[in-house]
């Protein structure tokens, strides 16, 4: 409100969780700038319908001196093809807010409101969210959605419409609703007299499991004010039941998660670890995508510090390919405990990416002639293999020229326990030794 008080909004992408209120701030913006709201999706409109509420936007203006909102909700839908649509409008300036003195108080140009769950720097384009305003919207808390469970609750009690009693009569905890001035100490007793079945532990199931979605959270209230005279487990169990999981294969989320048990593999946290395991199983993930994932890091992280590492992840690939669930958790759960208590060592995948680098400056040098094969009588009068030593047939260590002269004094593959490219952060271990090691120096520490 405080950026459309100063007429500087713009056009804006609204980035967060489902239930968070996006559609709902976007209303609010357009009533208080006293703008005509327009409010399309992008799973069933297309760019004619865009270009229909634009067309009747100009005409609005004409006819009325009334600007228009556009709010495109799961704006990440529309191709990037088709998002294009919005750039020439931005570009004339049609797409944008500005304070303007009326009798009003607020007016404003065409405007676009985009709503997104999904990541807008994957999901938009370059050029569209270079022309937009990026607000990110958490989700919902604990409280927040109890301040919504008890706000429905005191208008179905109330009969009271969303703009006939003013915000602040509205009750701010749940002994308010219904005139109840009983205790919430969790226990059978409603807390409405008017309608029995909410108590104050359907209202805590309710906001636990709605995870700051006030849509769900919505929902399950309806689910259990028609749940008339049924006990206030069933009540409870049947709401677990309606909800159905966050957790989005193609989405954000999945994609957290499976950096959340990377990272602490990697980190050696093994209850950690464990813990994302489970989330994403319980959620339907794919144990095959799991176990992939797996078998990069135990070459990525465990590396050569333990070369049992990758046959395992292998292994439980395969068995998760063969099994399937649920019997192939166990598989991965055998192989993320190992991983994340195996000893780490990234020198071969930090040599690969040096040995990348160097690859990259200069594409065209030659395989030195010692180290070229030499099948033909030709290729050998033309000096390929010339010079080479074969290993094995010395008792003693030989030199070959391996690397073209540009790059022969460089070393990709570091020895093993060569930290000196690693950084020594003593605020970083100091925490550490806190947190996981009992406050106890930490038994590698540098001899002062």
């Amino acid at each position: 409100m405080n950026l459309l008080g100063s007429g500087n909004l713009g056009s804006i992408i609204l980035w967060g969780p489902p239930g968070c209120g996006k559609t709902t701030l976007s209303r609010l913006l357009a009533r208080e700038a006293n703008c005509t709201f327009k409010e399309l999706s992008a799973t069933s409109s297309g760019i004619n319908d865009v270009r229909a509420v634009f067309e009747e936007a100009k005409g609005l203006l004409a006819l009325t001196g009334k600007k228009t909102v556009l709010f495109l909700d799961e704006i990440h839908r529309f191709s990037k093809a088709q998002q294009d649509i919005f750039l020439p409008y931005i570009e004339r300036g049609q797409i944008q807010v500005r304070h303007l003195p009326s009798q009003h108080g607020h007016s404003c140009h065409d405007k676009l409101i985009g709503a997104t769950t999904e990541n807008p720097s994957f999901k938009l384009t370059s050029a569209l969210l270079s022309r937009c305003r990026v607000l990110t919207l958490d989700r919902l808390n604990d409280e927040d959605m109890r301040n919504i469970i008890t706000r429905a609750i005191w208008r179905v009690t109330t009969g009271t419409s969303i703009t006939s009693k003013p915000h602040d009569a509205e009750p701010s905890n749940p002994q308010d609703v219904g005139g109840s001035s009983q205790a919430s100490n969790g226990s059978q007793g409603s807390i409405c007299p008017s309608i029995p079945q909410i108590t104050e532990r359907v209202i805590s199931s309710i906001v636990s499991l709605s995870c700051g979605d006030a849509r769900t959270g919505l929902s399950l209230l309806e689910l259990v004010l028609y749940a008339k005279d049924i006990p206030e487990d069933n009540i409870i169990a049947s709401m677990r039941h309606s909800v159905s999981t966050s957790y989005d294969r193609t989405g954000d989320s999945r994609y957290d998660m499976i950096s959340a048990l990377h990272k602490s593999v990697r980190g050696s946290h093994g209850s950690a670890a464990m813990y994302w395991l489970a989330r994403m199983l319980y959620a339907g993930e794919d144990p095959v995508y799991i176990a992939r994932r797996m078998a990069v890091c135990a070459s990525e992280d465990i590396g050569l510090a333990d070369n049992q590492a990758l046959p395992l992840a292998i292994a439980t690939l395969h068995a998760c390919q063969q099994i399937g669930m649920p019997e192939c958790r166990i598989n991965l759960a055998h192989l993320v405990a190992y991983l994340a208590e195996a000893p780490k060592s990234t020198r071969a995948y930090e040599a690969y990416k040096r040995a990348e680098e160097a690859a990259k400056l200069d594409t065209s040098l030659p395989v030195p002639m010692g180290m070229r094969n030499a099948p033909t009588i030709l290729m050998k009068e033309l000096g390929y293999s010339e010079g080479y030593k074969y290993n094995p047939s010395y008792a003693h260590p030989v030199h070959n020229e391996y690397l073209p002269p540009p790059v022969k004094c460089e070393s990709f593959l570091k020895e093993a326990g060569d930290k000196s490219d690693k950084v020594w952060d003593e605020t970083a271990l100091q925490q550490w030794e806190v947190q996981c090691n009992g406050g106890k120096p930490w038994s590698g520490r540098l001899v002062k």
